[in-house]
This record gives C-alpha cells, structure tokens and sequence, in this order.
C-alpha cells in the first residue's frame, strides 16, 4: 500500500489541548482527541514540533533538534506513576481555559517536575530505576549534551549559551568536567524530564496507532542559535572566532511579508555536514521518525536552495540565494532509514529553476508537497492552490496552517472583497459557512491527503489563530481548546464528508 493513501486528518498542537494545568499536556484529553479522530475516521493527527521551547516559546525555536518538551508532561500521569501525589496536584492554580499563559506555567510545572524527580530518586522500585538508566544508555548520544546544556543553562540564568562561563560555552574539556560534578543533580533531573516526555509520547502514539491513527510530526529545516545542537556541533554551522553566526536563515518577500521573513537561525555548513556523511540529519531524522510516522519538513526548499542573509541585517530584503545538498542528503538518509514518509512544505515564491529543482526532488523520493486552500481565490482561475489545477493527487491539500489565520479569521479580515466574491462563485456557496466549505473542498480534491485545523472544524475566527509569522510573543503559540468543544455533531459531521470522499480511515497505511 502506498505511503500516502487517500486519507485525512487535523492538525492540533499538543499544548493547544484543554486541561487543568494551564497548557495541553500528554495526559486523558491527548487521548480523547484520538478518539475523536477515530470516530471521525480520520488517519492523520498532525502536531507542530514537539522540542523544548526558549525565546518567544515558539516551537520553531527550539532547545534541541531531539529533545521532547518537558511543558508536555501529564502531571496526572506522573501521579499515576506514584511521582506526585493528590496533594501535589491539588495546589493548581486557576490557569485561564482559552490560552496558555507561559510564565506561570512555565513557572507551575517546573516544580512539579522537580517534586516528581524527588520523590522518584527517593522511592522508585527497581524495574523503573533500570527503565531509567536504560533510556539513558540508549538516548546518550543527544541526551548527554542536551541535560548538560540545560543544567548549564539553569546556572547561568537562563541566558543564551554564548553569554555562559567562557569555559563552558567554548566546551573546553575541564570546565565542562568541573561543571558537570558541580551540576549532576541538575543533569539528572534534566535527563528525568526527557525519560517522562518520551515514556508518555510514546504510550500516546501507540494508543493512536492502534486505533488507526497516525502522527505527523515536523521537523524545522533550521535550529535556533540557542539550542544544544549548536553549541555541541559548533563545527557544523556557520560561526566566526567568537562562536556568533556569520549568516542567518530566512525568505525574501513574498505573500506572507513584504520584507521577507528574517528568522535568524545559523546556517548549516553542508560542506561538513556531507564530509561526515551527513550523520547528525540521520540521526535527526531517525529520532523524529520514533516519535511520528510521518514527518513533515518545514522549509523544504531549504535543501535545494535557501537565502542566506548577513547576520546583523535587520530585515530579509537583502540576502542571496545558495544551493543546499539536493538529492544527496536524502539519498544518505534513505540508505540509513529506507523510505520514510515525509511531507515536503513547498509554499513561497519560486522562480522557474528553483521549482524545477524542488519538484525533481519531491519527485525522486515521492515525498508530496503541499497546498492551502486559503492561498486559491487571488489571481482567477489559473491559481495553482485551486483544486482543479492539481495535476496529479501526489499533494497535501490543508485549508490552513498554523502560520494562516483561521478560515473564517481570513475570509472576514484578511481577503478582498474580490477573493471573497471568487470563493463564493467557486464554491457555489454564500459564505456563511465558508470554514466547513473550505474543509469540504480540500476532502473532494484529488490530493491524496486532506488537513484542516481544529480551529476550523470549530468554525472560530481570527482569535483562533495560533501564530502570525515575523512577529514574537503573545498571542502566538497561545491558544486552547475550551473542553468539550469537539461535540458529538463536528463528529458526525467530519465522519460524513471522510466517508462521501473516500478518505476514511482504513487503520496503518
């Protein structure tokens, strides 16, 4: 069976989930949302990266390319694990329902982890001791360098790692020696909260994968100059004598921005990255394909060609265009793994070479690329998001993403009138439901894969939207589902346009 079947699913960030704790977490609603895509008949719950997050608390910035977000543990779970107790739990604050407050939050759960972590080196039996020390032989790799790098990060203030003890930033082997006597609780702790994230993630998805549902996961081209992946492989990336970057990553202009999107990542140094056979994307796309069967990657064109700006500008206009490592990088990565599933996102402005090469890429590994249904109404009929110009089913057809206000938050603010008019005559429809009309177009399309949002399944306008690109903080990475919004009538709604279009689910593809 292919890949990709003829299939749908939702995309919804884990920490957008309702719970008690003030953010979504692993816990008894993760489970319900399963079920609710299961009786829906969807194949696909499609999350945002799952990494630890720093500046912005956006999961496009992330601490590490392999860790898990330790914000996503389910303090219930651990209390069912004899970690916390009633008690502990019992002392919630009143976190609001319809948003993540980051800071107390933060705040909140970073002692309860720390109480779990307690009680564990005090009591724990012995099978879960060794469980722990297994997970911690098996993951040493990345698990070392990232405890290290966040035990370092708690002593210095949280401050980023270039602004560390000079010894520590520079990893000279005596001070990281030293810091690592001085700091072993705090690592072990670090390592603690990794073993609880994966232990619950990985009883999550296979609780969805047996009933039929499938994760896709997402993998950022880039890392953040912050994060352990940089200051453990400095040699990878592309920094001057004082380990600052000399370029930076981002977009020129295009639909999203007028002055391009500046996102400020280190650019990779390929040329090294190829001369050690590109093991750390190996071992990248090895530990995202544990936690996801299928892996989006954001920024895809990045691997073809990609815009390198001069560290220090202030905006993206001025930058050029550089080859990335194509088809060998993935030819290394499907030697080590075989073919795996990814989901290549494809959006921007492309000249005429450039889409060639990415299409040649998508095409040698049959990775499908993606179209936003939000991005068919400007320009008639020959726009290329309109489903009738799909030229084969090999795409992913979303109304939106997370980067798109919701549906209805564009239809009411952000369209012209005339993208408003050209929808309505192509749907054939008034426009008072254009959301669930949106979702209706992407499941009749030929693309063999259909997404939507939870945001859109509930109908909400522009305070639904979880980011607006360029720009950092509240209200981005924000928002949460009120519990019980996902009634019984989006159910049966959702299950009925799956089964009209053929896209339910048939259980593991």
């Amino acid at each position: 069976m292919p890949r990709f079947p003829r299939a749908s699913g939702v995309l919804m960030h884990p920490t957008s989930l309702p719970g008690r704790y003030g953010i979504g977490d692993l816990g008894e609603e993760a489970y319900r949302f399963v079920d609710f895509l299961a009786a829906a008949g969807q194949t696909y719950w499609q999350v945002l990266p799952l990494s630890p997050t720093g500046y912005g608390d956006s999961p496009y910035q992330g601490l590490s390319a392999f860790a898990g977000n330790p914000m996503l543990i389910s303090p219930q779970k651990l209390a069912e694990q004899g970690h916390l107790t009633a008690e502990d739990l019992e002392a919630a604050p009143a976190f609001p329902e319809e948003r993540v407050d980051f800071g107390p939050v933060i705040e909140y759960k970073t002692h309860l982890l720390d109480r779990a972590f307690a009680r564990f080196r005090a009591a724990a039996p012995a099978h879960r001791r060794e469980a722990f020390a297994r997970f911690c032989a098996e993951q040493a790799p990345w698990l070392d360098d990232f405890a290290l790098f966040m035990a370092l990060k708690e002593a210095h203030g949280l401050r980023p790692w270039d602004e560390w003890d000079p010894g520590a930033a520079r990893r000279d082997p005596a001070a990281l020696a030293r810091w690592r006597a001085q700091l072993a609780d705090r690592i072990e702790n670090q390592k603690y909260r990794q073993w609880q994230f994966y232990e619950q993630w990985l009883a999550l998805k296979a609780y969805a994968n047996g009933r039929g549902v499938r994760i896709i996961g997402d993998i950022p081209i880039f890392v953040a100059y912050d994060s352990v992946d940089v200051w453990a492989n400095p040699h990878l990336f592309h920094l001057d004598a004082d380990l600052r970057p000399t370029v930076v990553s981002g977009v020129p202009p295009d639909y999203f921005s007028e002055t391009g999107q500046l996102w400020g990542h280190p650019l990779y140094r390929w040329d090294r990255m190829a001369e050690e056979g590109y093991a750390w994307w190996i071992a990248r796309f090895r530990s995202a394909l544990t936690l996801a069967d299928v892996v989006r990657i954001d920024h895809f064109r990045g691997f073809y060609n990609y815009w390198e700006v001069p560290a220090g500008e202030k905006t993206a206009v001025r930058g050029r265009w550089l080859y990335g490592p194509g088809a060998d990088l993935f030819r290394a990565v499907t030697e080590a793994l075989g073919r795996v599933a990814i989901i290549a996102e494809d959006l921007g402005d492309f000249d005429e070479e450039s889409r060639a090469g990415v299409d040649a890429l998508q095409r040698e590994f049959g990775y499908p690329g993606m179209k936003v249904v939000q991005f068919a109404f400007g320009g008639g009929p020959d726009n290329h998001f309109l489903p009738h110009n799909y030229d084969s089913p090999f795409w992913v057809a979303y109304t939106g993403t997370h980067d798109n206000n919701t549906v209805r938050g564009w239809y009411e603010q952000d369209a012209s009138e005339a993208e408003r008019d050209y929808a309505r005559r192509y749907l054939g429809r008034d426009g008072s439901d254009i959301a669930w009309d949106l979702i209706r177009l992407a499941w009749s399309s030929v693309a063999r894969t259909a997404m939507t949002t939870t945001q859109d399944l509930l109908n909400l306008g522009s305070e639904g939207r979880l980011n607006t690109p360029s720009t950092v903080g509240p209200p981005n990475w924000c928002w949460r589902m009120r519990p019980g919004s996902l009634h019984e009538g989006i159910v049966w709604r959702l299950a009925d346009l799956t089964s009209v279009y053929g896209r339910w689910s048939r259980g593991e593809p």
